[in-house]
């Protein structure tokens, strides 16, 4: 595509988004360098045991565009961040549902082994209450405690709406996957959607009152604990970000997910890559190579997420 967003047949921003260089009108497309790498993101697989509406990365049953990445290729990525001397903080495991991976245990150990945090996108669903998962998981809290967060993925604090995005039944069944976790001492997070019309006073407030009726030790007030991401529509007009953009603004590239971490997946039949990030896993234009030394590369915010959800939503998917 030779850097070239595919509008994939929505007509909200017509014209836009077609140049890694300049905006639709001409002017000097705004590009984010690697300048704090903090965080390192597998994609498990876009397998997941849910179709969610609207999900971003098109996650479902029968989804494997991205196919499970397995323990070695996890290893060959920490070890090359070791070899690199990056000051990467944080590993992340994303989806799909990076709890039907079968690796997914051996992979999040081998992350804590080498010193680091490790955070998992998660639903909570019945992949996570599979015996030998449970099982794993207990151990992995008993040898490194509060240094695994699961971050659970709640849309709502309320049955209702939170079903009409995944499934009739999937709030009870996320809520009987949350109060286990708790009761083995999971060290837990949730992330909810800017859906219903809802201020965001109003949602953490939501939240608040879900955390202290389900005795969840979770802080809606805090933006790490309790993530409320906006959503990511195609079918949504969006400004470009220019170069002129972070003045007007008053925000700074260092801000922006890209300036701070990668993601690696496994496109089906090809090898393990690195994406400048975790929204956008289908854009070629957003693959920048086999090796972390070959990512470490400015990234053109050349797509409708990068000013919707980063730039102007302010979201991150990192703790």
């Amino acid at each position: 595509m030779d850097g070239e967003f595919d509008n994939g047949g929505h007509s909200a921003n017509p014209g836009k988004f077609r140049d890694p260089a300049v905006t639709a009108d001409g002017s000097p497309r705004a590009t984010v360098a690697l300048t704090r790498p903090k965080t390192l993101w597998f994609n498990t697989g876009t397998l997941c045991n849910i179709e969610c509406t609207n999900c971003y990365i098109e996650s479902s049953p029968t989804n494997d565009r991205l196919e499970y990445l397995g323990l070695k290729d996890a290893i060959r990525y920490l070890d090359e961040l070791a070899a690199l001397g990056w000051p990467v903080e944080e590993i992340g495991f994303t989806g799909g549902e990076p709890f039907m991976n079968p690796a997914i245990i051996k992979m999040i150990e081998a992350s804590l082994e080498r010193g680091y945090r490790v955070l998992v996108l998660t639903n909570a669903m019945k992949p996570v209450m599979r015996p030998r998962l449970q099982q794993g998981l207990k151990r992995l809290v008993a040898l490194w405690g509060d240094r695994l967060v699961l971050r659970v993925s709640l849309d709502h604090w309320e049955r209702a709406p939170h079903d009409a995005i995944r499934g009739t039944g999937s709030y009870d069944e996320t809520l009987a996957g949350l109060r286990w976790l708790r009761d083995e001492g999971l060290k837990l997070a949730v992330a909810g959607r800017a859906l219903w019309g809802v201020d965001e006073a109003a949602a953490r407030a939501g939240y608040a009152g879900f955390f202290a009726e389900h005795r969840l030790a979770i802080d809606a007030a805090d933006p790490s604990a309790c993530v409320i991401f906006p959503e990511m529509d195609l079918g949504v007009e969006v400004p470009e970000i220019t170069t002129g953009c972070w003045d007007i603004l008053g925000k700074s590239p260092d801000s922006v997910m890209c300036a701070s971490s990668r993601m690696v997946v496994k496109r089906r039949g090809y090898p393990a890559a690195v994406l400048a990030c975790t929204l956008i896993a289908y854009d070629e234009a957003f693959e920048l190579g086999a090796t972390l030394a070959e990512a470490d590369r400015p990234v053109a915010l050349n797509h409708p997420h990068c000013a919707k959800f980063c730039v102007l939503g302010g979201a991150a998917c990192s703790v």
